[in-house]
């Protein structure tokens, strides 16, 4: 999808001049091209792209004073499904702006270096310092449960991407050996999806969000989180050096953009994952997942130094890919003084940003008692079709006898929402394990073995989704 149009001039806008601006060249009576790669479907890139774009947030920030009092702005947009295409036509200069992960960011940065050019990662638009986003499934009706079981099986992923170098670190976690103990094969998203469906593969590796939407879909189960790495990983925004170093106030409006975006989704996340849907056809639960409050990924615009050593391990394992033979110098790749920039203009701390790791905070009552919750391992939210509001519930067990309530009324949900004991890791109900102990408490797990380690502790039993929805409407009946 290519978007295009012209903006003119805005009466009146005033941006402040950037201390660390280059050129000082003019631009009176200039059309300047700023012409941004997004990936749609790459749901946690949407502040860098979707959202700014669907709704015309850049229009505000464009600078028309100084040097740019008198330019036309040529906005082009195009949408991809991978971070390749977007680095080669950022290399043969046809986009200026790009959004993708480390990895193939990474691969942007060694491309415009071959060509005696430069680019320079500008932004963090989502991630996890703990590896989340990236993940494993199954077929659903796989007797595989976790990645100790995928020995000698024949694991699928997109080559070079993020979600390849997760694998190859979760391989080298169990000790085997990539090459002769499982059989890794190179599968865009689109066809591991149908091979899954067929079980004609054993398992997918794969970055946001097709780990969470194959189980969302009915087609997959999850059986290996990111996070269980503890490799950080991101997506983030690239620009051509050369055009920041002749427009940097263009660059730095870029990302005043995205700030803004990042706000708006924060201030009503259920609104904006449902015209994410509307746009890239990811079902709104999925988006909600990674954008709502304490979901997979934080949406942090600011170079943590985990993500600063995600893209140094990016590069380190592309070499060992034997993708790319090229040293990139890290501390001059990442280039954070555009972002500061924006924080500065726009009323922010980057520095406290900086420092800040919390997830997106939940500001919740519970919905049965009205109580603020405050203890966040166990919450649960139930996102019914017929309410704008996800519901917010302290506890599965509370949760699963009020869902058992408005079922029987004919109530339908979009879906219900649990958070892994162990890790707080955000997933959708249908897909955890579930502990229920002597007292009718009930705790969610991610991975089977996990919930088997604390049903010993808790003498309790370990159970599937229906099971406890069943035991706690039965229990709720019995009181």
């Amino acid at each position: 999808m290519t978007i295009r149009y012209a903006l003119p001039k805005l009466i009146g806008a005033t941006i402040a001049p950037l201390a660390f601006a280059l050129a000082a060249g003019t631009a009176h009576a200039e059309t300047i091209r700023v012409a941004i790669g997004t990936q749609d479907t790459t749901i946690n890139c949407a502040t860098g792209g979707l959202l700014i774009r669907e709704l015309h947030l850049l229009d505000k920030y464009l600078p028309h004073t100084g040097k740019y009092k008198d330019v036309t702005y040529d906005v082009q947009w195009k949408d991809f499904t991978s971070g390749a295409p977007i680095t080669n036509e950022m290399v043969a200069g046809k986009l200026d702006f790009g959004t993708m992960a480390d990895f193939p960011g990474s691969l942007n940065g060694v491309a415009f270096q071959k060509a005696g050019r430069k680019s320079v990662f500008i932004t963090v638009l989502s991630g996890s310092v703990d590896g989340s986003g990236n993940g494993i499934v199954v077929p659903e009706n796989s007797p595989l449960h976790s990645i100790a079981d995928l020995k000698g099986k024949t694991i699928s992923v997109p080559f070079a991407s993020t979600s390849h170098g997760m694998l190859l670190r979760a391989i080298k976690a169990q000790g085997w050996n990539p090459d002769t103990d499982v059989n890794i094969i190179t599968q865009a998203p689109e066809v591991a999806g149908s091979a899954l469906k067929a079980n004609k593969i054993d398992a997918h590796a794969d970055f946001v969000p097709f780990a969470d939407l194959f189980p969302y879909r009915g087609i997959a189960r999850k059986i290996y989180d990111g996070a269980q790495s503890h490799a950080p990983t991101y997506h983030g925004a690239l620009v051509d050096a050369a055009y920041a170093q002749k427009y940097p106030e263009v660059v730095v409006a870029y990302l005043r953009a995205a700030i803004e975006a990042n706000q708006l989704i924060a201030q009503d996340p259920e609104k904006y994952s449902l015209l994410i849907e509307k746009t890239t056809g990811i079902e709104a639960p999925v988006d909600y997942l990674y954008h709502g409050p304490l979901g997979i990924q934080t949406r942090d615009l600011t170079w943590k130094p985990e993500y600063r050593q995600a893209t140094a391990t990016a590069i380190d394992t592309l070499k060992l890919l034997k993708k790319t033979d090229v040293d990139l110098d890290v501390n001059t790749f990442i280039d954070d003084r555009y972002i500061r920039e924006a924080f500065k203009e726009s009323g922010l701390d980057y520095n406290a940003a900086l420092k800040n790791y919390a997830k997106q905070p939940l500001v919740a009552n519970d919905a049965v008692t009205g109580k603020p919750i405050h203890d966040f391992n166990d919450v649960t939210q139930v996102w019914l079709d017929s309410e704008a509001k996800v519901r917010n519930y302290a506890s599965p067990a509370e949760a699963f006898a009020a869902l058992g309530k408005i079922e029987q009324s004919g109530g339908k949900t979009r879906a219900v929402f649990v958070h892994d004991h162990s890790s707080g890791l955000k997933l959708f109900a249908n897909q955890a394990w579930y502990v229920k102990d002597a007292h009718g408490a009930i705790t969610a797990f991610l991975l089977k073995a996990s919930a088997d380690r604390y049903a010993q502790q808790v003498s309790g039993s370990v159970v599937e989704y229906a099971a406890a929805k069943t035991g706690a409407a039965q229990a709720v009946a019995a009181r």
